[in-house]
């Protein structure tokens, strides 16, 4: 079997250097908002190019945070897509905001950038654009629009650790950033954690008080805040971790590039990157008209696949609109992710891309 991800072989190429940092932080005796957590939102916002980093426990809580910080509340309204992680929608309505979505590009999978003005209304305080699979959105035309309306932009770069728009990383265009260190991100915790990064130091020392309980100082509260905070022993993780990222995600891209050559003679449509982007790829996703049929056979021949994300967030139940969004819908039903992570073979991406040829070959 081919797995989707395989923590056994990063634990083989990280895991003493991994238990060395959780020593570190043992023998501090210091577990939450320390040293680590400090060198680590500082370390983390430099990366991106932000001024301020603020570490929560998760990429959800950042964008909870992120909306939260903005003052954005009931009657609000917030433009986003539907094809994303269903907590990048939450984020909008457990602040009591409404969900305003714009369709899809067919090409990148992102916020069609295009269709954003027509869903402005007089309720519109913030764009969210999601750079999903770590494709970045096209960000100068969107800031454009929302200078024009005054709005705030929020970017979900969950996914997208490292990825570049022209000569920025993403999460530092926006007026706020969020990340998530889930696991299997390109810069993973061994657990749950999340950043938010921005370049506004009055949004900064909001987000500070607001993940601890709305604090100044030890048992003073400005306001009502919530329990969010990246623990010490995975800031240490995420500390070390970082060196490497960029040649991980250099990884990543050869796989990639090795799938588009490999796959070039199929029916599968393969992710492109656009000129202004540089593609950080979490996920390497593909399109197939019998998208179903194509997993149950890579299945059968020990190939995990998966599906982000089978239902848009339209249709889920937990929302249920009646929303239009067609290009949404089809390429919900034709996405596949296939297997990609720094320590993926050579030869298992072969076989990946054999199987596929097999099935998908041009006729």
């Amino acid at each position: 079997m081919i797995p989707f991800v395989d923590f056994k072989r990063e634990n083989e190429e990280i895991g003493q250097e991994m238990l060395q940092v959780i020593q570190r932080v043992l023998k501090s005796g210091w577990f939450i908002l320390g040293e680590e957590t400090e060198k680590f939102e500082d370390e983390f916002s430099k990366y991106i190019g932000a001024k301020f980093g603020i570490g929560v426990n998760s990429g959800s809580d950042a964008l909870y945070l992120a909306v939260k910080s903005l003052g954005i509340s009931t009657g609000d309204e917030v433009i986003t897509v539907s094809h994303t992680m269903i907590s990048t929608v939450d984020a909008i309505t457990r602040n009591g905001a409404k969900p305003i979505f714009v369709d899809i590009n067919p090409e990148t999978y992102l916020m069609d950038v295009s269709k954003v003005e027509a869903k402005i209304s007089d309720k519109t305080r913030a764009i969210l654009p999601v750079h999903l699979y770590g494709q970045p959105v096209d960000m100068d035309p969107l800031m454009e629009i929302a200078e024009k309306y005054g709005l705030n932009v929020i970017e979900d770069a969950c996914q997208a650790h490292g990825a570049k728009y022209r000569n920025a990383k993403v999460g530092s265009i926006g007026d706020i950033g969020c990340f998530s260190f889930y696991p299997t991100k390109n810069l993973g915790a061994y657990g749950d954690g999340g950043m938010l990064t921005t370049s506004n130091k009055e949004l900064a020392d909001k987000l500070i008080k607001m993940r601890n309980y709305g604090q100044s100082a030890k048992y003073y509260h400005d306001f009502v805040g919530v329990n969010s905070r990246l623990d010490e022993i995975q800031a240490a993780i995420l500390r070390s971790k970082l060196r490497h990222l960029d040649e991980w995600n250099e990884k990543r891209r050869t796989t990639a590039k090795l799938y588009t050559d490999l796959l070039s003679k199929t029916e599968v449509t393969t992710p492109i990157e656009k000129g202004y982007a540089k593609h950080a790829y979490h996920l390497y996703v593909i399109r197939h008209k019998h998208r179903d049929k194509l997993q149950e056979y890579l299945l059968k021949q020990g190939v995990q696949t998966l599906i982000h994300y089978p239902i848009p967030v339209h249709n889920q139940r937990a929302y249920m609109r009646s929303d239009k969004l067609p290009i949404t819908e089809k390429i919900c039903g034709e996405i596949l992710s296939l297997p990609i992570y720094p320590w993926l073979k050579e030869d298992e991406v072969k076989t990946i891309s054999e199987h596929i040829n097999s099935k998908c070959g041009a006729s």
